[in-house]
């Protein structure tokens, strides 16, 4: 997993999500967890770009936080 932001931006695009495009970071979570198998970080980001037309910036934040979420229940 890379970090693709600082913290700060991450958060910042997160918070942005929703307003833009109309769903809650929740729901991208669960599309993505609900999507095809993929392992790559880059893969990821672009089936989502592909099969929900958003912005790129704005798939790597979900697929990041997606990430970050997967190893902590990994971890806890």
């Amino acid at each position: 997993m890379s970090q693709v932001f600082s913290e700060e931006t991450h958060r910042n695009l997160l918070s942005r999500i929703p307003q833009c495009t109309g769903r809650e970071i929740s729901d991208w979570l669960r599309t993505v967890d609900e999507g095809p198998s993929l392992f790559r970080f880059e893969e990821k980001v672009s089936w989502l770009r592909s099969e929900h037309d958003l912005a790129y910036g704005h798939a790597k934040a979900i697929i990041h936080e997606y990430d970050l979420r997967r190893a902590a229940r990994k971890l806890g």
